[in-house]
């Protein structure tokens, strides 16, 4: 499954808005406030470490089942720039 840090994002600010509007309305307590804020901040936490998870693994993937492709794909980027930049 592919983690959508995007969405995840997104997610968390809405409930930080709605925890905020809570707390100016005087429906939760500060104490409350720095308890939800922590635990939104670590379900983010992990969204974010699965994210990257995700990719390292697929670029894990990609190295190992196209190494030549992606060796000669460097060659040629740095060919290029070096071309670019004598030119």
């Amino acid at each position: 499954m592919i983690p959508n840090l995007i969405e995840a994002t997104n997610e968390y600010w809405r409930k930080l808005n709605e925890l905020q509007v809570a707390y100016q309305r005087g429906e939760v307590p500060l104490e409350e406030v720095d308890v939800r804020v922590e635990s939104l901040m670590a379900e983010l936490g992990q969204e974010r470490r699965a994210t990257v998870r995700f990719l390292l693994g697929s670029v894990s993937r990609i190295w190992q089942e196209q190494q030549e492709l992606v060796v000669g794909l460097g060659v040629i980027g740095v060919l290029t720039y070096a071309w670019i930049v004598t030119c």
